[in-house]
């Protein structure tokens, strides 16, 4: 009978513990439980539940990862200065932010991040820094809006889109981690409501509204100029996403004909569906990667919410148990 060794060419290891950086196929036992694993990848995407926010509401700021995130500002009927950490498992609070404000963007780490623009409700281009306890001003946007999409880090963020008064921007901001400059570079297309995220030189923009319709279009940025490329499958606007780069994206929730849960993944090329949220919502929190994203608040046509949802994307590694029945 052949063995593993002469299949494969070597022999299953026996570790008293998971490895920590397991390789896609990658066979071991583990002495500790008695049981024999495998690394596999996702195939889809999916949600789980994860900590409520202790305050629930929509269109606040989020920034940071999956299991170090921040959720700033927002609206659940009154305009809030509130500020929120998640350890990946639950939230907490921390210091608010100077100017109360929801519509607003962020970007950064959970300590060393940066929010920009929002609603007063009056349009404001208010700029702070977070260390990972407080706030402090910065200097402001040169266009003030709402409705904004931001990306990038604390020293290097981007600004692009919005409501401003009379219309819509296409508008393209970059911070240096002390003032903003005007892109040469605007969206093809001025929209408000929209997702974005990634680096400051190397962005994605998707969805929005114009004059209150959904829309599916997507963007690159390359740090001087905005490329329409290949469609969202959904229109949607105050939708939002997890995004590393334009070669790596999901975006989720929104507002297409109701509050949805949608939820598709961008390649760099084009858009697949993948599984929807639990909870349908416009306007939450998100955060995140493609491979590991969260999404919190937000509205969901008839409540605000407190609820959390982390997203584990396709080709994801997981570890199995090798069972026999």
């Amino acid at each position: 009978m052949s063995e593993y060794k002469g299949i494969k060419g070597f022999s299953i290891q026996s570790l008293s513990a998971d490895p920590a950086d397991p390789n896609i196929g990658q066979v071991w036992y583990n002495s500790s439980s008695g049981s024999l694993k495998l690394t596999s990848a996702t195939t889809t995407g999916t949600w789980a539940t994860g900590g409520n926010l202790a305050t629930a509401r929509y269109h606040m700021a989020g920034a940071g990862t999956q299991t170090e995130a921040l959720a700033a500002g927002g609206y659940d009927g009154v305009v809030k200065n509130l500020t929120e950490e998640y350890n990946g498992t639950s939230w907490s609070p921390s210091g608010n932010i100077a100017t109360s404000r929801y519509t607003l963007a962020g970007a950064g780490t959970q300590t060393a991040a940066v929010i920009f623009g929002g609603s007063t409700p009056a349009f404001t281009g208010a700029t702070e820094e977070y260390n990972g306890s407080t706030w402090s001003p910065s200097n402001s946007l040169n266009t003030a809006r709402g409705s904004l999409a931001g990306a990038g880090t604390q020293t290097a963020a981007l600004a692009f889109g919005g409501n401003v008064p009379g219309g819509k921007s296409a508008a393209t901001e970059e911070y240096d981690g002390n003032s903003w400059a005007t892109s040469p570079g605007s969206l093809n297309t001025a929209r408000s409501a929209l997702g974005g995220g990634g680096l400051q030189t190397a962005a994605l923009g998707f969805g929005g509204s114009i004059s209150g319709v959904s829309q599916i279009i997507t963007e690159e940025y390359d740090g001087s100029t905005w490329t329409s490329v290949n469609s969202l499958n959904t229109g949607r606007q105050d939708i939002r996403g997890g995004v590393t780069n334009p070669n790596s994206a999901v975006a989720f929730g929104g507002f297409s004909t109701a509050a949805t849960g949608a939820t598709e993944e961008y390649d760099g090329t084009s858009w697949t569906n993948s599984t929807s949220m639990a909870t349908a919502r416009l306007a939450p929190g998100g955060t995140g990667t493609q491979a590991a994203a969260l999404v919190f608040g937000g509205y969901t046509g008839t409540v605000y919410t407190n609820v959390t949802e982390e997203y584990t994307g396709s080709g994801a590694l997981q570890t199995k148990t090798i069972t026999v029945s």
